[in-house]
């Protein structure tokens, strides 16, 4: 199944960008701590939409959203 186009417009938006309307959280939000204020949070969204799933990253080294390949 193809993404559908507001997945696409989701996996270039910065880490300000909120999920857009479809997108619903499918696990619990994984907490990694480190040295404060180095910890960060993941959470993983799947589009109802078209099924395309997300991986939201607050880590400042990591992509704000991920789309999950294949």
């Amino acid at each position: 199944m193809e993404t559908c186009s507001l997945c696409e417009e989701q996996s270039k938006k910065t880490r300000r960008g909120n999920p857009h309307q479809y997108l619903a959280k499918i696990d619990e939000v994984r907490i990694f701590r480190g040295v404060s204020p180095r910890g960060f949070e993941e959470q993983d969204y799947q589009c109802m939409a078209c099924h395309a799933k997300f991986t939201r990253s607050t880590g400042k080294n990591d992509l704000a959203w991920t789309l999950w390949q294949g």
